[in-house]
């Protein structure tokens, strides 16, 4: 391959990266919204159980509705992420493979513009 290819090719990759990495926050935000959701349901659950609200049976089916879904929505991003992860790890991993197969050179002539 030549180094413009290479190049071009680390550039993908480096934009998958980020785009991985988009949605990896995303399931890290979701897996907060979800335990949210199960920490809300459950207590109002216990809040229908006791009483103390005078709440009915429409609250205790909600109650226990947000926390399945919380459950089911945790684990789902859960796994997302872990798989994301991997897939950036991945991608790392062949951009550093691509990045030391280029053959670098030192340049010892170049003018010292910073000085």
């Amino acid at each position: 391959m030549t180094e413009d290819a290479l190049t071009d090719d680390i550039s993908q990759i480096e934009d998958r990266i980020e785009a991985l990495a988009e949605i990896a926050e995303r399931c890290r935000k979701y897996i907060l919204v979800s335990k949210i959701a199960i920490g809300g349901g459950a207590a109002l659950l216990l809040v229908t159980i006791l009483g103390l609200l005078g709440t009915g049976q429409t609250a205790a089916l909600g109650s226990i509705a947000l926390v399945l879904g919380g459950i089911v929505s945790l684990g789902s991003n859960i796994s997302t992420l872990r798989q994301t992860e991997s897939a950036i790890a991945d991608a790392e991993a062949l951009r550093s493979r691509l990045i030391s197969s280029i053959d670098l050179r030192i340049v010892a002539d170049a003018p010292m513009k910073l000085v």
